[in-house]
């Protein structure tokens, strides 16, 4: 990991218009979780994350973090000039990673653990289950969104697809999607964690393998997509 390269990557996440929606979607979230804790005082945490806050404003955070840290610099070109220094790629796409991923974790995970404690108030078992299940997602997005960003300059409109048509239409329709789903594998480690979560029949240990081995592919894919740009002159 390079330091430079990282704050350069949290100025550019934070310098953008973008930051603001991924700054409202949490507190959207949070102010609902206030109002059902006040005017619905016997409403469950797992019908506002199952539906609303896992599926949808997860993914979200995870896309637009990871767009923010490096999608631009493909964008207007300035790519080839931090490739000119002498940082090994893979180096660089960690350091990107680690940004969008603390960014998702502060901004996406910690919400979601926050408002199953606010609804649910002593349950805190089934709070760590979903803060768990949104940190196992939330690295994962991170690094498929990450090699999105470097493999297309559409990689917010790829990934939302993806987390729409993929993890939410297709995987409700095909049980055999929870396979290869990210959605489902943070699920699945959640049910772990507490019973009164819903989660795919899958293993444990499949699950966190498959999420680990899509993590650590990303990251890979990443570094060499910006390893090739200085080979053929991209962009």
């Amino acid at each position: 990991m390079n330091v430079t390269i990282s704050a350069l990557a949290v100025q550019a996440l934070v310098g953008q218009r973008r930051v603001w929606t991924l700054l409202a979607l949490p507190a959207c979230l949070i102010a609902l979780a206030v109002g059902l804790r006040v005017f619905a005082p016997g409403a469950s945490s797992g019908q506002v994350l199952s539906s609303l806050g896992y599926p949808v404003l997860l993914p979200l955070v995870a896309l637009l973090a990871t767009s923010s840290v490096l999608g631009p610099e493909i964008d207007d070109g300035s790519i080839v000039y931090l490739l000119a220094k002498p940082v090994n790629r893979y180096v660089v796409a960690m350091s990107k990673y680690v940004v969008a991923w603390a960014a998702t974790i502060l901004v996406g995970a910690l919400p979601l653990w926050g408002v199953a404690m606010l609804i649910d108030g002593g349950a805190t078992r089934r709070a760590l289950a979903w803060g768990v299940a949104a940190a196992v997602a939330g690295t994962t997005y991170c690094a498929l969104f990450l090699a999105l960003s470097a493999l297309t300059r559409h990689a917010v409109v790829v990934g939302l697809l993806f987390v729409l048509m993929w993890e939410g239409l297709l995987g409700g329709l095909l049980a055999g999607i929870a396979w290869v789903s990210v959605r489902q594998w943070g699920l699945r480690a959640a049910t772990a964690l507490h019973e009164g979560i819903t989660g795919p029949e899958l293993s444990l240990a499949y699950a966190l393998g498959a999420a680990l081995v899509v993590t650590i592919g990303g990251i890979w894919l990443t570094g060499d997509r910006l390893r090739s740009f200085t080979v053929r002159g991209d962009e």
